[in-house]
């Protein structure tokens, strides 16, 4: 054998091995222990890194003595970790052999030396034989049709567990033949699904899988694999690719119902929306394994937004798991797929993979499956990606991958096995990369020769998987040739009768409201809710403020505010905005009502008014006082409540709470954003999501968004959270959009939340300067006895007959304009105020504006920028509702194409002057009441 020398010129190789042996001397081969002694020994690595230090290699080592085992060893490991790139992965055959990382040469190694004997301890595929054997069953395991990328992305427990899954049987299973017929039948009907739609539906957009159907394999192995184990629930997440497939041969949703979408059959009265796509449609059915046991299957809905479904997914489960109690988070299994293109190229992904670690978000590990056609849309890898794999993105969030190839379905079932095994161990994600191809374009409409002429044409000389793999199971004496044109028959048979069903069905069935949802109803005309608490409820709440456990070390500061909480609590002194919330909190809570509230700085607050979280001073020990309040009048236990500080994500946090709220309505689960227009990070979610899931898919939701919002000087993006672009996608009431200007409002919107027999989001503009503001308070009888008004009118009693002007206006500004009239006596101007911007209130504010006899002039007035804010979608009901012969005057900014101002002296010239049009008797104030330059821009 050849020198020791060329295995060290690999500092690469030899920093691994280093960074295991420091972790654990036992888990190195005995020869490198002693190399790495002697390192140690002499002091030769500096900072722990041969590629930084190649001199650290000491000259007068006994090379000859290690030279054959640590020769053997470096070719197991870095077949182990380079393995996968000369791997069979491509159906059609387009990767490489043979890369120089495994070369002989590389290891020292000759055709000489391929007959010498050797052992190598830790390799489980082969205890000792000949360098030729040991080469063989390494290529076999880790070059054949899978490849494996785990050597940097896990520990030495996670690698030793991997290396005796696929050693010792080379990634190759030996099946029962039942087993292989199984899967033969499957594939079958996967693939004449695809073929009968093209056929029956010539044109139709179906996103078919062809060419990928292995995919029914994998995730049909993973589900009776999870049954096997005990698991109770997965729920499955996807685009549009093979969507239909797996809802009819995985989902098991009735071939009737799949073609009667086809048909253009009529979606369930009892859905009252739009219907959608038939691939963006989720579904939701009980799964009985070859073994007898039943493993609830569940598919999220998901928009045209490839990658969206991901962190909806995770809410999803993670809800699931925390109403079961499902703490080892084993029970509930979260399964995604992707598309190759979309797991590089959307941003969501690499935020939900971000997650999985935490403990506010981890689900206990996700299944990851990348259906790789191998293309994007039209574009080429190479056109869509920087990175050698698609799946590239999953090394950074320390998950194993399996590059496999889809023609070989027996391997195919045996990484799922592995695959699901490994997250039940480890709770860890792991991704499977199905390497496959597309059939057809992007939908059955394209045509991909256009862009990508050579792999079409490999594509279409290459047989389906069902025909490569049941020609495998007949020349291995599996099956007959008979057996096999049974099973097409079969599949055949069953599309047609489908079709003739379909045709006569009389409309589709609809899942709404089932499950965990009954007893909840669409909404109705009336929203309003008994929200009145008892006042020894809330005094519980209040004492706990400044209970805590025993030697527990205050912030001073913090003390004082907690103090003044209770006694506000308990002496019936105004309570702030931070007092108002905790009581809401805590009186949900004491009616047995979980409440999960995350967000950035969402412990503390981002202005430092809530204090969920405590933090001891000199142990820095968490303590949340909500979640120990004691029990529930009743007797019954308080419910749980979670604050969780999120990461510097939104659409994937977002996506998770929505996620988790429609997954369990019997919680209060809040998003807050750290400022109102970090929001916009997470648009896709509002509008594919929020805004229009119900008249989608006839899924409700009672997710809380609470959104900073209030112009005090603090520049373009944290003055606004955007209000408009809500007030937009109002309709049909579809949502609740609020501006409370009191803690009594705020307190009984969230309680009216939960107290109602409907979920609507509700988007809250949440105050910032009137978190402290000494007029922002309300009273616990206002708590203990009031209700939720969607208009407040004016608070300081006018003589409604004195009144010429009415202000309308909404949140903080109301504390400005009614500074202004106090301090001007102005008696003639009343200030209302719209707290529910929509729903928009016409029944309420109509006769409170009648009411005023003899007013002449009703104005709106708001903070916000002519464009922006709530004027252009409230001023038509302005119209409907205002006194007759009154039009609606605007007072505010003009028009403009930042939300505000980033000098706080403009800010203050511009609200001066926002107020003093709003009290202006002067004609001119009459005519325009606008602040600005473009005072000639009409609405």
């Amino acid at each position: 054998m050849a020198s020791i020398d060329h295995l060290l010129l690999d500092p690469t190789f030899l920093d691994q091995l280093y960074r295991d042996y420091q972790r654990d001397q036992s888990s190195v081969d005995p020869q490198f222990a002693q190399l790495f002694q002697e390192l140690d020994r002499e002091d030769r690595v500096g900072g722990n890194s041969f590629a930084q230090h190649p001199a650290g290699i000491p000259d007068n080592l006994p090379k000859e003595s290690l030279a054959p085992g640590i020769q053997i060893y470096s070719l197991v490991q870095t077949y182990r970790e380079f393995g996968h790139l000369i791997a069979d992965i491509d159906p059609l055959g387009q990767g490489h052999r043979e890369h120089p990382f495994l070369e002989l040469s590389q290891f020292g190694l000759s055709e000489a030396d391929l007959d010498t004997v050797v052992s190598c301890e830790g390799f489980r595929g082969l205890s000792s034989g000949t360098v030729r054997e040991h080469i063989k069953v390494l290529h076999e395991t880790y070059c054949g049709p899978v490849g494996v990328e785990y050597m940097d992305a896990v520990d030495k427990p996670q690698r030793d567990w991997l290396q005796a899954a696929m050693e010792p049987s080379r990634n190759r299973p030996v099946y029962a033949t039942a087993r292989r017929q199984r899967i033969a039948k499957n594939l079958v009907m996967a693939d004449t699904f695809e073929q009968s739609l093209h056929k029956m539906y010539t044109g139709a957009k179906r996103f078919s899988l062809e060419g990928g159907t292995t995919l029914i394999t994998l995730l049909q192995t993973l589900i009776e694999e999870g049954a096997t184990s005990g698991i109770d629930q997965m729920v499955l997440g996807m685009a549009h690719r093979g969507r239909l497939n797996v809802l009819a041969n995985v989902m098991q949703k009735p071939l009737t119902h799949m073609l009667a979408e086809f048909e253009g059959r009529p979606i369930a009265s009892e859905l009252q929306g739009y219907g959608d796509v038939k691939y963006h449609m989720g579904y939701s059915a009980d799964y009985l394994s070859p073994a007898g046991k039943n493993v609830h299957l569940s598919m999220a809905f998901n928009p045209s937004h490839l990658e969206t479904v991901n962190p909806v997914v995770a809410g999803i489960v993670r809800a699931k798991q925390d109403l079961q109690n499902d703490e080892a988070r084993t029970q509930v299994v979260p399964i995604l797929m992707h598309g190759d293109a979309a797991f590089a190229g959307q941003g969501v992904v690499a935020e939900t993979l971000m997650l999985a670690g935490l403990e506010g978000y981890s689900t206990g590990g996700t299944v990851h499956i990348i259906v790789n056609n191998q293309v994007g849309f039209t574009a080429n890898p190479d056109e869509s990606r920087s990175t050698r794999y698609a799946s590239d993105l999953a090394l950074s969030a320390r998950a194993p991958v399996f590059h496999i190839n889809a023609d070989h379905p027996e391997v195919v079932a045996f990484i799922a096995q592995l695959a699901l095994r490994y997250r039940q161990k480890f709770a860890s994600d792991i991704v499977i990369d199905l390497v496959c191809f597309r059939r057809h374009g992007h939908n059955e409409l394209d045509d991909a020769s256009f862009t990508q002429p050579m792999m079409a044409k490999r594509i279409a000389a290459h047989e389906p998987v069902s025909k490569l793999y049941t020609e495998r199971l007949v020349v291995g004496d599996h099956m007959t040739r008979d057996e096999v044109a049974a099973l097409h028959e079969e599949a055949k048979a069953a599309m047609l009768k489908a079709r003739e069903e379909a045709r006569s069905l009389e409309a589709l069935e609809s899942q709404r409201l089932g499950g965990v949802w009954k007893g909840l109803k669409s909404a109705g005309p009336d929203w309003t809710a008994d929200t009145k608490v008892p006042r020894k409820v809330l005094e519980q709440a209040g004492r706990t403020f400044t209970r805590v456990p025993e030697g527990w070390t205050w912030h001073q500061r913090l003390l004082r505010m907690m103090r003044k909480r209770t006694t506000s609590a308990l002496q019936d002194e105004p309570l702030d905005w931070g007092t108002g919330e905790a009581l809401a909190f805590g009186s949900l809570l004491l009616e047995g009502t979980n409440i999960r509230l995350s967000g950035q700085d969402s412990g503390r607050g981002t202005f430092g008014h809530r204090h969920a979280v405590y933090r001891d001073q000199e142990n820095g020990a968490r303590y949340v006082p909500l979640n120990h309040l004691g029990d529930c009048p009743d007797g019954s236990k308080q419910g749980r409540f979670d604050v969780i500080n999120s990461p510097l994500s939104e659409e994937a946090v977002l996506g998770f709470e929505y996620g988790y709220a429609c997954a369990d309505p019997w919680s209060l689960v809040i998003w807050e954003a750290q400022f109102g227009d970090f929001v916009n990070g997470a648009q896709v979610i509002i509008d594919q999501l929020v805004a229009s899931a119900e008249y989608k898919w006839g899924r409700m939701t009672g997710l809380v968004m609470l959104l900073p919002h209030g112009y005090e000087g603090q520049g373009p993006e944290h003055s606004s959270a955007r209000l408009e672009r809500f007030l937009e996608l109002c309709a049909e009431r579809n949502m609740q959009v609020c501006n409370f200007s009191t803690p009594a409002q705020y307190f009984h919107a969230l309680r009216r939340q939960m107290h109602r027999n409907f979920r609507k989001p509700l988007i809250v503009m949440s105050p910032k300067s009137l978190l402290r503001h000494p007029d922002a308070t309300s009273s616990m009888s206002e708590l203990a006895n009031g209700t939720f008004h969607t208009v407040l009118d004016d608070r300081d009693n006018k003589d409604k007959d004195k009144v010429k002007r009415i202000l309308m206006c909404s949140g903080k500004i109301y504390y400005a304009l009614r500074e202004a009239v106090l301090g001007a006596n102005r008696h003639d101007i009343s200030i209302i105020r719209i707290e529910q911007l929509y729903p928009f209130p016409n029944k309420t504010l109509e006769p409170m504006l009648t009411s005023y006899k003899n007013v002449q002039e009703v104005c709106w007035v708001q903070e916000e920028p002519r464009n922006m804010g709530a004027w252009r979608n409230l001023h038509h009901h302005f119209k409907v509702v205002s006194p007759k012969g009154i039009h609606v005057q605007y007072v505010g900014r003009d028009s403009r194409a930042v939300p505000a101002t980033g000098v706080p002296a403009v800010h203050k010239r511009e609200e001066a002057a926002i107020i003093r049009a709003a009290l202006d008797d002067s004609q001119e104030g009459k005519v325009v009441r606008r602040v600005g330059k473009n005072s000639s821009e009409t609405t």
